[in-house]
């Protein structure tokens, strides 16, 4: 199957539930708002809150699914948390030890599911600007990295903010930025432009998450906030059990980012 075969949320989450579709989701149903995905279960999904409470820029919070109810009904209340995924992760005691199709065995009755906005959200509008999105054209996924910088603390979680990188021409930085600052619950704008030594990332080419990407003569690598914090935030709640996405292959919604911008009810 094509992505250009993929253009509404609930096209993907049918590929995906037939097995037609287990890339990542860049490029893919523009226009309609990705999101990161955590599921935890009691108290640990409480402890959960409390940080993404503290930290909107990396975990900016869309919805959190009734206890034992796998379906985001604002966001897609036809759907299913548990294989709607391309891919996810599980984690024990906060170590991802595996990756899985489908997690509807992991699931159970205390269980919550977390949305959390996606920078993929705004590539759509510098698509549509003609602005470059490198690992697209290249068919790969972002590139994420650890940084240096400190998320604040809460529910017992202390951890590093993760980001990803979209290399830019110097010519359109400041457009760039203005536009995804109009994205505040995929992340907004950058947390950071150029140097990638004064956020302690020290190599480009080789990412904590998904694929490096090429940097040409005339671009300036631009950073933002990354959903994957959240998964690093396990390493630090280590509850017995836990599921996210994998890096980069994310849950595709109902609702369009037009929505989201015009009422503010979403938000």
């Amino acid at each position: 199957m094509n992505a250009q075969d993929l253009r509404t949320g609930k096209e993907v989450r049918a590929a995906v539930r037939a097995g037609h579709w287990r890339g990542p989701t860049s490029g893919l149903a523009s226009g309609f708002v990705q999101a990161n995905v955590v599921m935890l279960p009691g108290e640990w999904a409480e402890r959960f809150a409390e940080f993404v409470r503290n930290n909107p820029q990396p975990a900016p919070l869309l919805e959190v699914t009734d206890a034992g109810d796998p379906t985001p009904k604002r966001f897609a209340p036809h759907s299913d948390l548990r294989r709607d995924i391309p891919l996810y992760r599980v984690f024990r005691e906060g170590r991802a030890v595996e990756q899985r199709e489908d997690v509807r065995a992991l699931w159970g009755d205390d269980w919550r599911g977390f949305l959390l906005g996606c920078s993929f959200s705004f590539e759509g509008a510098m698509l549509a600007r003609d602005y470059p999105v490198r690992h697209i054209e290249l068919s790969h996924n972002v590139p994420m990295y650890r940084t240096n910088l400190p998320c604040k603390p809460g529910g017992g979680i202390e951890t590093n903010l993760v980001v990803s990188m979209r290399p830019l021409p110097n010519a359109i930085i400041e457009d760039v930025v203005a536009l995804t600052a109009q994205y505040p619950w995929a992340h907004g704008a950058p947390v950071h432009v150029g140097d990638p030594a004064k956020l302690g990332i020290r190599d480009l080419m080789t990412p904590d998450f998904g694929d490096a990407v090429s940097i040409y003569p005339g671009e300036t690598p631009l950073f933002w906030a990354c959903g994957v914090t959240t998964q690093e935030a396990l390493a630090s709640l280590r509850p017995p059990l836990a599921v996210t996405h994998a890096p980069g292959h994310m849950f595709v919604s109902d609702i369009t980012d037009d929505i989201m911008r015009r009422n503010e009810k979403w938000l």
